[in-house]
């Protein structure tokens, strides 16, 4: 799993590409992201699965902010990534939400 990041030139927008290995994506048919740049929905925010069996999905969002989310796998299976800039405890659940500084 991997952040990438990219500022616009007037440094308010920060482009952020969510990525999930094959290996963590552990043969996952679909990947979707939850956070708050979407209103936690499963469903929304699809990442695009890649000839390697990766996924990925670039996101524009608020820069100097910080977004709680995590990756949903077939549906059924939540999971952190594992490169997130740190982790802060899930207010409704006992882990963690994987966080991006932006």
């Amino acid at each position: 799993m991997a952040l990438k990041k990219s500022y616009s030139k007037d440094k308010k927008t920060c482009n952020v590409t969510f990525s999930v290995s094959p290996e963590a994506a552990q043969g996952a048919k679909t990947v979707t992201i939850a956070g708050d740049f979407n209103s936690w929905s499963s469903t929304e925010t699809p990442l695009k699965k890649g000839k390697d069996g990766s996924f990925s999905v670039k996101l524009s969002l608020e820069a100097g902010k910080e977004y709680q989310f995590r990756y949903l796998l077939d549906g059924s299976r939540w999971e952190n990534d594992w490169a997130a800039d740190k982790y802060i405890p899930a207010p409704f659940s006992s882990t963690d939400n994987s966080v991006v500084i932006c």
